[in-house]
C-alpha cells in the first residue's frame, strides 16, 4: 500500500536516507538496505526483493515507518499522562518537568529537542512532538518514574490505560 503524501510536504531519497520535510518540521531515517523505497507521482512506495519472510517483515515495518514520518510532519504526535495519588504532581521549570511522586525527592525531566511537555493541571501531563517514536519513549521514561501499582492505583498511568486492581489482604476467618 503505498504512502500518500499530502500537500505542503517534500520528501527525499538520496541512498538509504529518507528525509520528510513539512509545515511541523523535518524528520529523517536511515531505512534497511534490503527494502527498496521509491518516490512516485506524490506517492512513497515501498517493495521487498523477494517474499520470504524476513523481507515482508521488513517490508511492514518500513511502510509504518514511512507513514509515521510524513504523518508526524504533517500533524505530530501526543500522548497524555495522569498522576493519580495524594500528594502527587507535576509542574514545569522552564523547559524541565518536575514530578513529585513520594519520593524524597522531586525527579526533574529535561526534554530532548523536538519535544514539547506541557502540564495542564497538576494531575495531567501532555507529550507532544513529530516523531512518533521518540515522543513514546519521553512518555515510557515518565511513566517509569513511579509505575501505577495495583493495590492502590497510585502512580503515572496513560490517559486511556485501565490499571488492573488486586484485592488487598484477606481478613482471619475462623
Amino acid at each position: 500500500m503505498p504512502v500518500v503524501i499530502p500537500p505542503g510536504v517534500e520528501v527525499e531519497l538520496s541512498g538509504g536516507m529518507l528525509t520528510v520535510k513539512g509545515p511541523k518540521g523535518q524528520l529523517s531515517r536511515e531505512l534497511h538496505p534490503e527494502t527498496q523505497v521509491e518516490v512516485v507521482d506524490g506517492e512513497i512506495i515501498v517493495d521487498r526483493p523477494s517474499d520470504n519472510k524476513r523481507h515482508k517483515s521488513l517490508h511492514g515495518l518500513t511502510r509504518t515507518l514511512v507513514a509515521n514520518m510524513v504523518e508526524g510532519v504533517v500533524k505530530g504526535y501526543q500522548k497524555n499522562l495522569v498522576i493519580s495519588g495524594v500528594g502527587y504532581r507535576a509542574a514545569k521549570q522552564g523547559e524541565k518537568l518536575v514530578l513529585t511522586v513520594g519520593y524524597s525527592h522531586p525527579v526533574e525531566i529535561e526534554p530532548p529537542t523536538g519535544i514539547e511537555i506541557d502540564v495542564p493541571a497538576p494531575t495531567r501531563i501532555s507529550v507532544r512532538g513529530i516523531d512518533k517514536e521518540l515522543v513514546g519513549e519521553i512518555a515510557a521514561n515518565i511513566r517509569a518514574v513511579r509505575k501505577p501499582e495495583p493495590y492502590l492505583g497510585k502512580g503515572i498511568r496513560y490517559e486511556n490505560e485501565r490499571i488492573r486492581r488486586k484485592a488487598g489482604k484477606a481478613g482471619k476467618v475462623g
